[in-house]
């Protein structure tokens, strides 16, 4: 069994500790958690009955297996840090950093101290993506010719008032760092590497530091083209977060509010299992805490226990990070900026 401990007790927190706290995942069992702000964690600790504490050092040497680090995303490098000599596994929520040099450093120092790293990545283990990723892996698409994903939430200004670092640059970034960022990791591990990308953003509605809305053009190393597309100003609701993949020999869309749901799925030359794709891998069964959530959690305790190479790690969580900080250059620059920069003018992760 293995004994979580949770670092931040915030909105996200609670789906978290939820699956870990009510055994909806086996071989994990939530045991401990912590938060800056003591009465916080107290009530935290109080709701799903497990220790709190005020330290990040005090819930360490508490004797948890592992750790999952929900602070503000500015904090997540320094989290990790501290935790990585005395975890054999820790989880980070997304993004894993705000800046690749705090990337690099936390997967140097859980190298150093032979502790797992996995990025939260959930929507991965998601049934229509995970249909979609096999028709791509078995080369049913063919010649890739274009990738796009829509994130068009709706977040008022209270949300954003909700807590001060929420649209800071130092702390969170915009829509293309938080919410969209799970998007743009499908859409790159769908297509592949990108060589070059343009972009530009807007604070439409949101009084913030950072973008509430943008749009990216990519360009991949297939030769293949990319769009983002991101936004929390939708109103009155939000409307999708999807993601379409199309090539030479077929096209496959998957919608819903987190790309959960299947919408198209047509291939020049049907396979037997086309006929009961939407039946077996339409949307995701319903799960009290989240379906991706949990299948996520399964994945790290199997890694865990079979000594198994884990999905997204520090390397495969920073090609998405990577991605994010060159579209927030060419934000800034104005023009087209090669993958494999250093980054002079992107703001994300700067005070």
């Amino acid at each position: 069994m293995m004994r979580f401990g949770l670092i931040g007790c915030g909105a996200i927190a609670r789906r978290h500790a939820e699956l870990l706290a009510n055994e909806s995942v086996s071989g994990a069992r939530l045991v401990a958690v912590c938060d800056a702000n003591a009465r916080r964690a107290e009530e935290f600790g109080q709701r799903y009955g497990v220790k709190a504490f005020g330290t990040i050092a005090e819930l360490l040497n508490d004797g948890v297996d592992a750790v999952t680090v929900l602070t503000p995303s500015g904090m997540h490098a320094s989290h990790v840090m501290q935790a990585a000599p005395q975890c054999k596994a820790i989880i980070v929520e997304k993004p894993m950093a705000l800046t690749l040099s705090d990337a690099d450093r936390m997967i140097e120092a859980c190298d150093r101290h032979s502790s797992r790293l996995f990025v939260v990545k959930q929507n991965r283990f998601n049934r229509p993506v995970m249909a979609l990723r096999q028709a791509l892996e078995a080369g049913r698409f063919g010649k890739l010719v274009m990738g796009t994903v829509r994130v068009r939430w709706c977040r008022h200004q209270s949300y954003y008032d909700s807590a001060s670092w929420r649209g800071t640059w130092a702390h969170d970034g915009g829509v293309l760092a938080n919410q969209a960022s799970h998007h743009i990791d499908l859409l790159e591990w769908m297509m592949g590497e990108v060589e070059s990308v343009s972009a530009m953003s807007t604070r439409a509605l949101a009084k913030i530091e950072a973008e509430d809305t943008a749009v990216a053009v990519l360009r991949f190393r297939s030769g293949a083209l990319g769009v983002v597309e991101a936004t929390t100003a939708v109103r009155p609701k939000d409307l999708e977060g999807s993601l379409s993949i199309m090539g030479e020999f077929g096209a496959v869309e998957i919608g819903g509010f987190a790309v959960n749901n299947l919408k198209i799925w047509n291939f020049a030359n049907n396979h037997p299992e086309d006929g009961t794709v939407f039946d077996k891998f339409g949307s995701n069964p319903d799960h009290p805490y989240g379906y991706g959530h949990a299948k996520y959690y399964e994945h790290v305790v199997q890694c865990l226990a079979e000594n198994k190479r884990q999905l997204v790690d520090g390397l495969e969580g920073r090609k998405s990070l990577e991605l994010i900080t060159a579209i927030y250059e060419a934000i800034e620059c104005g023009r087209e900026v090669q993958l494999r920069f250093n980054p002079k003018r992107c703001r994300l992760g700067m005070g």
